[in-house]
């Protein structure tokens, strides 16, 4: 096989030169990645400042620093956020989200005290990142920040609320009630905003317990409320709580969206029917319609969503206007039904036999005496 010196000295096959000639990166862009990777962040930085925006991302995207193995990790992170930035400027929320997975969230939590391990024979030496790159929890502040800006976009609340926890969890912002106590709102807000799921319940749960939560007492009731199976007066609800959601474009983060208020009062309804289907197996529409009080229309319409998203189960007869919220049992259901409850009153039947014995033999005895 003929072979050609590299740049370093190296010799390199001709197969291989050939190959990366291909793919359009030359031999010294191999040794030299990491300086040609910085230059195109600042000439990336000089085109945000004219206004070029556009150019901006279209020059960071060139760059996939991810392959790069002597980079540093957090200068790696940096890089990617600075690309998801960028993309999010120009409302390219589809490459945002795309280049947002190339950062695990897992990467925040490794410890970064820990020394770092010495390279083995053969592997690369990793540089040691410059002065001005963020640590690796300021890192993921931004990461967090970021994500909260691309998933405001499609107004996936749970997403956010997950967002905003992974903010509250760095040691530097729960260690700050100036910095702690904003968030913790976001969180509560989101988690009533969001649509009801097995990962809701489980944040809002843990919300609940944390005891930070009794130093901001009025988003403490907002969370009891929703966890309670009680119907929620939603005039008084935003009658007690329009002042604190008001309040909310003064916090960190701003204020929230547009549609907030209009999911806030779907997310009461929905409450509402769920806690109705827990006391009910059978109840007419109208009276659905009075406990959540709408129009007969507009219930059977939220009724309806909510059947359709499968978060419960309930059959409309509209000719007699009544709501079945029982489930269709099968056969075998019905049978098992069936033999758990004679099970259970045949033990009854037989502490009664018991019960009736030992007050026979009571008797007996006291006659005796």
């Amino acid at each position: 096989m003929n072979y050609c010196r590299s740049v370093s000295g190296s010799l390199i096959s001709v197969f291989d030169f050939m190959l990366y000639i291909f793919n359009g990166q030359s031999i010294w862009q191999i040794y030299v990645e990491i300086e040609r990777s910085r230059l195109i962040k600042k000439l990336a930085k000089i085109k945000e400042e004219q206004g070029l925006i556009a150019e901006a991302a279209d020059l960071m995207q060139e760059v996939a620093v991810e392959t790069f193995g002597a980079m540093a990790k957090t200068e790696k992170i940096a890089f990617i956020l600075e690309q998801v930035r960028l993309c999010l400027d120009r409302h390219d929320y589809v490459r945002a989200q795309i280049l947002s997975r190339k950062i695990s969230p897992r990467v925040f939590e490794v410890d970064a005290s820990k020394e770092k391990k010495k390279p083995k024979e053969g592997e690369s030496i990793v540089e040691e990142a410059p002065a001005d790159i963020p640590s690796l929890l300021e890192l993921k502040q931004i990461y967090s920040h970021l994500m909260i800006r691309y998933h405001s976009h499609s107004n996936d609340y749970l997403e956010i609320c997950r967002c905003y926890k992974a903010m509250y969890e760095i040691p530097s912002v729960k260690e700050d009630p100036g910095q702690w106590i904003p968030v913790l709102r976001k969180i509560c807000w989101y988690l009533v905003l969001a649509p009801h799921d097995p990962m809701q319940s489980s944040l809002l749960n843990s919300t609940l317990e944390d005891k930070n939560l009794s130093e901001i007492p009025h988003f403490r009731l907002l969370l009891k409320q929703l966890v309670t199976m009680e119907i929620i007066q939603w005039t008084s609800l935003w009658n007690t709580f329009k002042d604190e959601f008001e309040n909310e474009k003064n916090m960190l983060g701003g204020s929230l969206s547009e549609k907030a208020v209009e999911d806030l009062r779907l997310r009461v309804i929905e409450h509402n029917i769920m806690v109705i289907s827990k006391y009910y197996s059978r109840i007419t529409l109208k009276r659905i319609a009075d406990l959540l009080c709408l129009g007969i229309q507009e219930a059977e319409k939220h009724l309806s969503d909510m059947v359709v998203s499968k978060a419960l189960i309930a059959k409309i007869d509209r000719p007699v206007g009544v709501v079945c919220f029982q489930t269709a049992k099968d056969s075998n259901d019905i049978l098992n039904s069936w033999s758990m409850n004679l099970e259970k009153l045949l033990d009854l039947v037989e502490k009664s036999c018991h019960q009736i014995h030992k007050e026979t033999m009571v008797h007996k005895a006291a006659l005796k005496v």
